[in-house]
């Protein structure tokens, strides 16, 4: 999924075993280039070639290393049943060894139970890094509008060419006499638009900006709020401000109308009288109509 932190390009792996191919004096039947991570199965290009192989179109396969093909249970357990079944009749690596026997179906399980392990246990230390980059008040993730990730300090600083733009937005929110979509139209007159060019949804811009946190200091973690670290955009009135705004914005887009005379009357056309309509289902009823 990530190709810049690949331990080997898959250009470089396919070199690599074309070249182990032609010395082994292995047929191969056709190259399959797998990009979606090993750790959830699921993967389309995988399924083919193991449909592939259960079809008998082909008997072995050539990988880098057996973690290329399954760091999950449901993948590794399928292409085992396949070499107890004699449809998989070699499986070739240039780094490790493989023969379809009890020892050698011992440690592909072994291989297969350790990049597992590898991924469990990746999964585990990023969860434990992020717990803590929380506890310093550093919030996780990519920062919003406004803001900027430092990759030299790994923390969020303010956008200066973007972060007056988000403080006006909030502003002029917060006067109660702009809409939603307004703000929208004004983020993308100066230039904060989506990657795609267009300007924000005004879900998004509600969502994402206006009733998030972290321009007053704070923000949400797994549904939790905490303190940040990082300097704040707008003071935490403006905020609060903004958020009774937007209860009120959020189901009417307009002014309430003036109440207007003679409105909800029915001009009866029996005896030219301006009645309710109730008055008037009672009055037809009292004239057999």
């Amino acid at each position: 999924d990530v190709e810049d932190k690949q331990v080997l390009s898959i250009d470089a792996q396919l070199t690599e075993l074309r070249e182990y191919a032609a010395r082994e004096g292995i047929e191969v039947v056709e190259e399959f280039v797998e990009k979606q991570s090993a750790k959830t199965p699921g993967r389309p290009i995988f399924t083919r070639m193991m449909d592939r192989i259960e079809n008998g179109d082909a008997c072995g396969i050539v990988s880098w290393h057996p973690d290329r093909l399954a760091r999950n249970s449901v993948d590794g357990g399928r292409l085992i049943y396949l070499v107890d079944t004699g449809k998989v009749k070699a499986l070739k690596f240039p780094q490790f060894w493989f023969e379809p026997s009890p020892q050698g179906k011992l440690m592909l399980n072994m291989a297969f139970g350790q990049s597992k392990y590898f991924v469990d246990s990746l999964s585990e230390n990023t969860k434990r890094g992020l717990r803590q980059k929380v506890r310093m008040g550093i919030m996780p993730g990519v920062a919003p509008v406004g803001y900027l990730n430092d990759p030299r300090t790994k923390t969020i600083v303010i956008d200066r060419k973007k972060a007056p733009i988000v403080k006006e937005a909030f502003e002029l929110f917060a006067t109660g006499t702009y809409r939603i979509l307004d703000i929208a139209d004004f983020l993308a007159e100066h230039g904060l638009i989506t990657p795609s060019g267009r300007s924000w949804k005004i879900d998004r811009v509600s969502r994402l900006i206006l009733s998030n946190p972290f321009y007053y200091g704070h923000f949400r973690y797994m549904g939790e709020l905490h303190e940040g670290t990082h300097a704040p955009l707008i003071a935490k009135t403006l905020f609060d401000q903004v958020q009774e705004v937007w209860k009120t914005r959020s189901r009417s887009w307009h002014p309430q109308r003036p109440v207007k005379p003679l409105l909800g009357l029915l001009h009866c056309g029996q005896c030219g009288m301006m009645i309710t309509a109730e008055e008037k289902v009672k009055h037809y009823r009292g004239t057999n109509r």
